[in-house]
């Protein structure tokens, strides 16, 4: 393998970065889908009787 073959193969740095997840604009969404997640916990532990 030359230099030549190898050139286009390799990935730019940036893009090794982005994991699938969700966009960088949708914070929101994190955030209303992490207290819906903190509150369904909430009540399974009060349902449980946990604590």
């Amino acid at each position: 393998m030359t230099a030549d073959t190898a050139a286009p193969t390799a990935s730019a740095p940036g893009s090794l970065t982005r994991t699938g997840g969700p966009q960088e604009d949708s914070a929101w969404l994190e955030h209303v889908l992490g207290w819906t997640l903190v509150v369904v916990v909430a009540m399974f532990v009060t349902q449980v009787g946990w604590f």
